[in-house]
C-alpha cells in the first residue's frame, strides 16, 4: 500500500526554510525599503540640482565639496544690488560656469543679463547650451579684446577666470574688462594659500590658480590706471555686514574707465 504524502507547506514551515517565504504573516525584509530611500534621495538631489540652473560642473564641485568664486557670487547677488542699484539692470559676467551666475541674475527683476565662458563647454548641462544657442552667453578667450562696444553693460563682474592669468594677460584683461563697463567691475578672487585647480583640471585652465594679495592687487590697478570704487566699497561691506555675511573670495570693486 502506497503512502499518502505528506504536507510540504508544513513540513517547509516548520524547517523555517521555503514556507517562511510563502507564509502570509512573514516579515518583508528591510533591505528593499532601504534600497528604495537611497535611490529616491539620490533622485530628488540629481533635480535639485539640474533644477536650480546651474550647470553639471557646479553641481559637482557641491557634491564634491570643492569650492569657487564662481559659486560665491550666487550668495553676493543681494549685496551687490544694493552695491550698485540700478547698475545690476544689466550685467556681464565673466567666468567659469558663468551660466550658473547668468541664470541665477535673470530671475532677479529687472535684470538683464550675459556671460563670457573662457574655457570649454563640453560637459554643459542643457540650460547652458540653450543660453549659448541664443547668444546670451559667449565663449572667448579673454586673452584677446572682447566683441563689445565701450560701455556695454552697466556694470561687469569676473570671477575665478582670472586666477588662471599670468601678469602679462591681466594687464590687458582686467583694463579691457573695466572698458566695456559703464558703471564699474567687480573682480571676485581667491586668497593665497587656496588651492583651486585640481591635476585633471590643468588641461583645460591651462595652468595652475596664482591666488594674489590684496597688496598685489593694489599695485596692479595703479600700474593700470585703475582706480578702486570707494562708494561701491563702502554700500557692499555695510550691506554684508548688517547681514552677517562673509565672503569666502577677495571681492575688488573697479571704477570704470571714462
Amino acid at each position: 500500500m502506497s503512502r499518502r504524502p505528506g504536507n510540504p507547506t508544513r513540513r517547509f514551515a516548520g524547517g523555517g526554510s521555503l514556507g517562511g517565504l510563502f507564509h502570509p504573516k512573514s516579515r518583508p525584509t528591510p533591505l528593499l525599503p532601504t534600497v528604495l530611500l537611497i535611490l529616491g534621495a539620490v533622485l530628488v538631489i540629481g533635480y535639485f540640482y539640474r533644477g536650480s540652473g546651474t550647470s553639471g560642473s557646479s553641481a559637482l564641485s557641491r557634491l564634491e565639496g570643492e569650492f569657487t568664486c564662481t559659486l560665491e557670487i550666487h550668495q553676493a547677488i543681494p549685496y551687490l544690488k544694493k552695491a550698485y542699484g540700478d547698475s545690476m539692470r544689466k550685467v556681464l559676467h565673466v567666468g567659469p560656469d558663468t551660466c550658473s551666475v547668468v541664470s541665477k541674475l535673470l530671475k532677479e527683476e529687472e535684470t538683464e543679463a550675459w556671460g563670457v565662458e573662457p574655457y570649454d563647454v563640453e560637459d554643459v548641462d542643457v540650460n547652458c547650451k540653450n543660453l549659448i544657442r541664443k547668444g546670451i552667453v559667449r565663449v572667448a578667450d579673454i586673452k584677446f579684446p572682447l566683441p563689445y562696444r565701450p560701455k556695454s553693460f552697466a556694470l561687469v563682474i569676473v570671477s575665478d577666470a582670472v586666477d588662471y592669468l599670468s601678469p602679462k594677460y591681466l594687464n590687458k584683461t582686467i583694463p579691457e574688462l573695466a572698458r566695456v563697463s559703464a558703471d564699474g567691475l567687480v573682480i571676485v578672487t581667491g586668497y593665497p594659500g587656496h588651492s583651486r585647480a585640481k591635476v585633471a583640471e590643468l588641461s583645460k585652465f591651462g595652468r595652475p590658480a596664482k591666488m594674489r594679495s590684496s597688496s598685489w592687487w593694489a599695485r596692479f590697478f595703479v600700474q593700470t590706471s585703475l582706480q578702486e570704487n570707494d562708494a561701491a566699497i563702502k554700500k557692499f561691506e555695510q550691506a554684508a555686514t548688517s547681514d552677517g555675511y562673509k565672503s569666502r573670495c577677495q571681492i575688488f570693486h573697479v571704477k570704470s574707465f571714462h
